[in-house]
């Protein structure tokens, strides 16, 4: 029996601040949610060894070195952006070096390592293009090329996709997609696979730079882009599994 795969999924978590107003009183109220559950307890289900690091946690605590990123066959980023991970405290409060994780993410997919970035508000470019990822190192291993500006497609009528290649392990066995509510615009990279698509628009690509695996999902893994109706259907579990098998070389 195979070893279980070491999973590192980092992002899906925010916080809000609120002032209610009430005639002439008001107060304010603070809350944290994290948007990553439902995947996460997908993948555990199906015997994948989980670390989840929320968004403020991962800007210290992911991983700085080769040695400590080698622990995990497969990478997610999802709905975390550049700067959380190229500005830690020691870096952006005390101007103390820190080494580059966008560049050890790239090494570590070249050396061997799977990487999947899912879709969202801060990754790809993003909102107002604060995901940051464009001309970074890792970008130069994922099967897209990123838009310089905003690269938001936000469709609240919803829209299904096309599955272009039935046969890919990611996709094997799905079938009857739901509709989802929006996605990250991105060019197909030359190296790289189309496995489904939006339109024109990747929804699905996968490549593999070096001896590693690299993979995008354009579209949120949950709400609000990924409606209730995906994380409702039966094939949500199989899709992330399928997905982290093949980064995974399984």
């Amino acid at each position: 029996m195979s070893e279980p795969i070491k999973l590192l999924f980092a992002g899906e978590s925010w916080m809000t601040h609120s002032i209610h107003v009430k005639g002439f009183d008001s107060f304010e109220m603070s809350s944290y949610h994290e948007g990553g559950t439902e995947m996460i307890a997908a993948l555990r289900n199906g015997g994948v060894d989980v670390t989840y690091q929320p968004s403020h946690i991962a800007a210290d605590s992911f991983p700085t070195t080769k040695e400590e990123l080698d622990k995990f066959d497969v990478v997610v980023l999802s709905d975390i952006g550049a700067n959380t991970l190229l500005l830690p405290d020691r870096t952006i409060i005390r101007s103390e070096r820190s080494g580059n994780r966008l560049q050890l993410l790239a090494d570590f997919v070249r050396g061997g390592g799977g990487l999947l970035m899912v879709g969202g508000y801060l990754t790809f470019q993003g909102i107002q293009a604060k995901g940051n990822y464009k001309d970074s190192p890792v970008e130069g291993i994922l099967p897209v090329s990123l838009q310089a500006s905003d690269d938001r497609s936000e469709q609240p009528q919803g829209i299904r996709p096309e599955i272009v290649d039935a046969a890919h392990p990611t996709v094997a066995g799905l079938t009857q997609w739901p509709h989802f509510l929006g996605f990250n615009k991105s060019t197909l990279h030359p190296d790289a696979h189309l496995v489904a698509l939006f339109g024109d628009q990747p929804l699905i690509a996968v490549r593999e730079p070096g001896a590693g695996r690299s993979a995008i999902f354009s579209s949120d893994c949950g709400p609000h882009w990924g409606p209730p109706e995906f994380v409702a259907w039966e094939g949500y579990p199989k899709l992330w599994l399928n997905i982290a098998n093949w980064l995974a070389k399984r």
